[in-house]
């Protein structure tokens, strides 16, 4: 709700307490109405207040901004002169609390109304922040029309002011609007203001020399000194700087916040604002709004070491935050020098997309923050696809060349100790999130580098979010728990992109809590949520095409790790021989992924893997080894309306000759489509009974056999958990 375009909002703030803030906010709001003749508005609005202003003016609020944050009743039915306290100097007051037992808490929104409703009935409004930035000040500060940074010529108290002033450009405060008051300045004590200007990249614009007398005595009487002592020096300072302020200022600061934008035109890139994408593009094909960002991101790399900066950050957390508020600073003195018409929303945007593409990964930002975004598909600069509840659909946002795309993706992959180069032009790689990452670059993408992120929501998807998204039956989980916990073998099998792999964490949560599990994967992405998990991951070759680590290597090693279970994230070669006789071997109740559209196409592929292994084995050895490690099959697939659903779980029951024999347990029945083809269908029991039930009882389990019929199992009955493994 923004404030009405005739009223001059004045934030003030300091960097330290005791630099004379409040005291300043207050005679300057004395002094506008005196100079001006026009009545100003002072606001109380430190989070930190306890009454000062109270006490400074001499006034009991009629409202507090604590007061107002908690009414119902509407600003607009209520008369100005109810809300505001009058000072007999013609200034009026809204403090923040009454005293030192309230504390100050009031919403943005609420407060955003507030400065909306105020801003009608005045022309001016100063507003006392404090020293801090937090919500309530972000919420003035967007609508300022001049920041006010109140500072005394002490080295420490410049230091704090350095800090705030850095934490203002951090936010894309543009550094115009910061106006510096050089408080209880003396001739004879602190900083020269010329080296507190060179210091702070900041001439003060008004000395407002040091006068303990006249203010202490202000403080004893609550009186503010430009009303009692109108003739003083200091008073003078404060009169001078009204005239400034009024003479030119912030007018000028009114026109750099608030140009007139021209009518919005569709969006042609990432970075593109309404104000550039009204301007037709130029011979080189970029519209104005791409221009300006490759211009200020080159002028970055030319004054910043962008390489040296992300080297520094490592994977220090603490680092990579520091030095990437000091690039955002530098970003926006750079915006400020190129463009220095821009609005604020529109220079919010430009720092925030160069900064992305200087320290981030660009374009991708936004939708990497989108949890309804799944999945994203670049295809060359041009073309970014995404995959949003379910559907696929083009994003409208684009990469500003081919080679912008290609430094995203070397951004990605270099600090994981991956490469891609001519040499080796595609890789798999994840984000820091766990995200799943495959690239490849020319000269096997033809059409530009394509980028293809899986997004994995953090913390996985619980059993009960299956159920509810339809993917599954309670009977058919509680069959899962059951297994799993027990120690029965498990294949997850479906094609690409049909939630696999979530479905391998969300099972992986039924593993109990005392068992040690390894998870070897090419690109770690399994959340496990016990705390006895160690991963392991696949290394590719260096440069020379040596040291390669592979699944199998890993799978062997994990042998001598003394685990209880293996999970391997995804058996794709031969591999699979390895992770087989594994679960021939004690491992019981380890668990992988394979391609697959069917139980009985997954034997089938899971016998070609094995294959590829590299061992002459005749195929009933081969088969035989997959009826004596697997158990169960459970396929998941992705439908064509996009749902993702457990469509069978199948038990491996032996061999009949030289045939792996397969007893579904539960399906899933497609009926047919509704009116918004979206697919129906419904879960049923088959009626077998896995032929392991009698094992489970034998070792003094429970089984509830309601979860082989279609009905619920019965209420308060739980499968109970199993007894810990000697040793």
């Amino acid at each position: 709700m923004a404030i009405n375009s005739q009223c001059n909002l004045i934030a003030v703030l300091g960097g330290k307490g005791g630099v004379g803030k409040s005291v300043f906010a207050a005679n300057l709001a004395a002094a506008i109405t005196m100079e001006l003749r026009t009545p100003a508005l002072l606001i109380d609005c430190d989070t930190k207040s306890v009454g000062d202003q109270n006490i400074i003016t001499g006034l009991k609020p009629i409202k507090t901004l604590r007061e107002l944050a908690n009414s119902t009743q509407s600003l607009n039915s209520t008369p100005i002169q109810q809300i505001v306290t009058q000072h007999p100097a013609g200034f009026a007051f809204l403090g923040a609390v009454r005293g030192p037992e309230e504390i100050l808490s009031v919403s943005s929104d609420n407060l955003s109304k507030l400065l909306e409703f105020c801003s009608r009935s005045f022309k001016y409004i100063v507003i006392d922040l404090g020293n801090d930035i937090g919500p309530m000040q972000q919420t003035v500060l967007q609508d300022a029309t001049a920041i006010t940074i109140v500072s005394t010529p002490d080295i420490l108290v410049v230091q704090q002011t350095q800090r705030l002033i850095n934490e203002l450009l951090s936010q894309t405060y543009p550094k115009e609007m910061f106006q510096l008051i050089l408080n209880k300045f003396s001739n004879n004590a602190g900083l020269a203001p010329q080296v507190i200007g060179q210091h702070l990249g900041l001439p003060p614009i008004s000395l407002i020399p040091s006068d303990d007398a006249s203010s202490t005595a202000s403080l004893t009487t609550s009186k503010p000194f430009v009303i009692t002592n109108p003739k003083s020096p200091l008073s003078a300072a404060y009169f001078d700087l009204t005239r400034k302020l009024a003479g030119g200022i912030l007018q000028r600061l009114k026109a750099v916040q608030k140009p007139t934008k021209p009518p919005p035109a569709a969006s042609t890139s990432a970075a593109g604002s309404n104000q550039a994408a009204a301007i037709p593009t130029n011979a080189s094909g970029y519209d104005a709004a791409t221009l300006l960002k490759l211009r200020v991101h080159s002028e970055l790399i030319r004054t910043v070491d962008l390489k040296k900066i992300l080297a520094e950050a490592g994977d220090s957390e603490s680092k990579e935050k520091e030095l990437r508020s000091k690039t955002q600073r530098d970003i926006g003195l750079i915006v400020d020098k190129e463009a220095p018409n821009l609005s604020r929303e529109e220079r919010q945007k430009l720092v925030k997309d160069v900064l992305e593409e200087a320290l981030g990964l660009g374009p991708l930002e936004d939708m990497l923050a989108d949890p309804a975004i799944s999945e994203i598909m670049v295809n060359g600069a041009g073309k970014i696809f995404i995959e949003k509840s379910g559907k696929v659909q083009l994003s409208g946002i684009k990469f500003t060349s081919n080679d912008h795309l290609r430094r995203i993706i070397e951004r990605i992959v270099t600090p994981l100790g991956r490469q891609i180069n001519n040499a080796t032009p595609y890789v798999d790689a994840r984000l820091k999130d766990g995200s799943r990452v495959n690239a490849v670059i020319e000269p096997l993408a033809l059409d530009g580098p394509a980028l293809t992120i899986r997004k994995f929501k953090k913390g996985g998807i619980t059993p009960e979010k299956y159920i509810e998204f339809g993917s599954a039956t309670k009977n058919m989980l509680d069959f899962l728990r059951i297994s799993v916990e027990y120690g029965y073998n498990v294949v997850i099998s479906g094609g690409t992109g049909s939630g696999k792999t979530s479905l391998l964490n969300m099972v992986s949560q039924f593993i109990p809590a005392h068992e040690r599990v390894i998870t070897v994967e090419d690109a770690a992405e399994l959340q496990l949520m016990q705390e006895h998990v160690v991963r392991l991951e696949t290394r590719p070759p260096s440069m020379e095409g040596t040291n390669a680590v592979t699944i199998r290597d890993l799978i062997k090693n994990a042998l001598r790790m003394r685990p209880d279970r293996i999970i391997v994230g995804e058996t794709r070669d031969g591999a699979a021989l390895d992770m087989l006789q594994a679960m021939n071997t004690g491992h019981d109740g380890s668990m992988t992924t394979t391609h697959a559209n069917s139980p009985r196409e997954c034997i089938a592929r899971l016998e070609t893997l094995v294959m590829m292994s590299g061992l002459d084995l005749p195929v009933r050895a081969i088969r035989e080894q997959i009826s004596g490690a697997v158990d169960l099959i459970v396929q998941i697939v992705r439908l064509s309306d996009g749902s993702r659903k457990i469509i069978s779980i199948t038990e491996v029951n032996g061999m009949q000759g030289d045939v792996i024999t397969l007893a579904e347990i539960f399906r899933f029945k497609e009926t047919g489509f509704d009116k918004n083809r979206k697919i129906l269908g419904q879960y049923q029991a088959t009626g077998t009974v896995p032929s392991f039930v009698q094992e489970i009882k034998d070792k003094g389990g429970f089984i509830p056999m309601e979860i082989f019929s279609n009905e619920a199992p019965k209420a308060g009955v739980q499968p109970p958990v199993p007894p810990k493994k000697a040793g």
